[in-house]
């Protein structure tokens, strides 16, 4: 950030935060302590190259992770490497990832981003995202087609270790349940706002234990409330509570 030209007088104060920023990290880490010890202790390893990842991701798009994977693989069958793939026709990718779903347009996504890469990198190596800071490594992908908020994050995070927080249905559900986000909050603006609310070294972890408890309890339409270790801290609990199958079960106290 660009300091002001005009000099500030006398001994300098240490900025504070807003009291709200504050209580909303305060709020997260008690969050992300919570569900540390519901879920255990992660640490991240990476999981594909980040080209790679980024196939993937594209491919995941409004689809189920298995039908995601089944496609990469018959991707990689069928054309061996990415170079192979960035030369094929759009029709034949789309051939090759049909049964994934919105294949030609998921096709025609995937060769304009490998070759744009190809392009203006001269090759398929990403490892320089690592050494960006985080906007300007978001801001690279996305300048893509196709590639959102989401899409970067998921390449930034997975690949590359970064702390980006990539936002899905079951994060984004769980942070407006928790009271992390405002309810006027969009899924773009999620991603930055979140990733301010936690250290940098934990971001992968509460992305991971934010999905998982979407997926096991905090569940669309019908959360598990009688079952929540995070109960005690959601704002959301009463709205819920006539919805709950023994509504009168004692719920976990604060701490």
């Amino acid at each position: 950030m660009e300091e002001g030209t005009t000099k500030e007088k006398g001994p300098s104060k240490p900025k504070t935060e807003a009291p709200a920023t504050a209580a909303a990290r305060r709020k997260a880490m008690r969050l992300f302590s919570l569900l540390e010890k519901a879920y255990g202790p992660l640490q991240w390893q990476p999981r594909l190259d980040p080209v790679s990842e980024l196939v993937f991701t594209i491919l995941s798009q409004h689809t189920s992770d298995l039908n995601a994977e089944r496609c990469y693989r018959q991707l990689l069958t069928r054309f061996a490497n990415w170079e192979t793939v960035a030369q094929a026709q759009v029709a034949e990718i789309e051939g090759a990832i049909r049964s994934g779903g919105l294949a030609r347009q998921k096709a025609s996504r995937i060769s304009n981003v490998l070759r744009l890469i190809l392009d203006r990198r001269g090759s398929f190596d990403l490892s320089f995202l690592a050494g960006m800071p985080l906007s300007e490594a978001k801001a690279w992908l996305r300048q893509f087609p196709g590639v959102g908020p989401k899409t970067a994050a998921v390449v930034l995070a997975f690949s590359l270790g970064m702390p980006a927080m990539p936002v899905d249905t079951h994060v984004f559900r769980v942070s407006k349940r928790l009271g992390l986000l405002d309810l006027k909050t969009s899924v773009e603006a999620a991603h930055d706002l979140l990733e301010s609310l936690i250290p940098p070294r934990r971001v992968y972890p509460f992305h991971v234990y934010l999905i998982t408890h979407g997926r096991r309890v905090c569940k669309a339409p019908r959360p598990r409330c009688d079952m929540c270790i995070l109960a005690s801290l959601c704002p959301s609990l009463r709205s819920f509570l006539p919805q709950l199958p023994n509504p009168g079960r004692r719920i976990p106290p604060k701490g």
